[in-house]
């Protein structure tokens, strides 16, 4: 009798490291949400915070170790969306827009659909898109406008509710920004794991002992600054500024055209080991 064998089926597996990575964002921006409902929202800003530092961990990581996957970049946007679009989200509304109606869900709608739109705009130009710089405001610093500025309240003692129309301009603005077409420094060009001057240390060293001083200032004021260079740095480089410049659909390489960049022209667009980046 013929001896027919099966064919052995190979075992899909998961990354645990750059996985484990992520789930622990994952859970800091569900922490960020708990925290907000109970009143504790320096907390929940200083979670946000948190989880932007393991998103900018997970994917670094797995291109370091050569374990990336279709299943991790699918799960970090996932993660995402809820450490940075969910949650900034209800933050905001718990601590400055519930008093103001439905201008201030709708103000917190903004900016959650806008971060969903985010995210899905970047996937959908992976391999397309320039490297150095990204395509709206990413939604980790969108969050972190938001988390920063409510941190900064709470360590100033400002109630929420005494700047409700501001913050709902401020909640709704960063939405907006996440789905424009303002140009955006990714400082992926940075080799993180090239050589540098000693000198280069210290200006780290000095760094972090600047942002020690006062975190919630330091940080929101770097992250407003960063969402303000998007606008100018568009409307300086552009030779006659369109609605397609701001807003609505434009294909990155006629974009590139439109912008006055000498800067590096044979620069190769990003491939699949970015798919971790928003």
């Amino acid at each position: 009798m013929q001896n027919i064998t099966k064919p052995t089926v190979k075992s899909k597996g998961i990354y645990l490291l750059p996985n484990l990575l992520t789930t622990a964002g994952l859970f800091a921006g569900f922490y960020a949400v708990i925290a907000s409902m109970n009143g504790r929202f320096e907390a929940s800003a200083i979670a946000v915070f948190v989880a932007m530092i393991f998103d900018g961990l997970d994917g670094r990581l797995a291109r370091l170790t050569n374990t990336q996957s279709s299943f991790g970049a699918e799960y970090d946007s996932m993660a995402d969306m809820v450490s940075f679009g969910m949650a900034p989200a209800l933050i905001a509304y718990n601590w400055g827009l519930a008093d103001i109606g439905k201008i201030g869900w709708l103000a917190a709608f903004i900016y959650c659909a806008g971060a969903a739109l985010r995210l899905a705009r970047f996937n959908t130009q992976v391999g397309v898109a320039d490297k150095r710089f990204f395509q709206g405001l990413a939604s980790p610093a969108a969050a972190a406008i938001i988390a920063g500025s409510v941190w900064l309240g709470q360590d100033y003692g400002i109630d929420g509710s005494s700047v409700s129309w501001l913050f709902a301009l401020i909640t709704a603005g960063a939405g907006l920004l996440m789905v424009s077409n303002f140009r955006y420094h990714s400082f992926k060009q940075v080799d993180w794991s090239g050589k540098v001057n000693f000198l280069v240390m210290l200006l780290v060293v000095a760094v972090f002992v600047v942002v020690s001083v006062d975190p919630a200032l330091i940080l929101c004021c770097l992250f407003y600054i960063y969402a303000c260079s998007g606008p100018v740095m568009t409307m300086r480089n552009i030779k006659q500024l369109k609605v397609s410049d701001v807003v609505g659909d434009k294909e990155e390489e006629l974009f590139q055209n439109d912008m006055v960049d000498t800067e590096h022209p044979n620069n190769s667009s990003v491939t699949a080991d970015d798919t971790r980046k928003k």
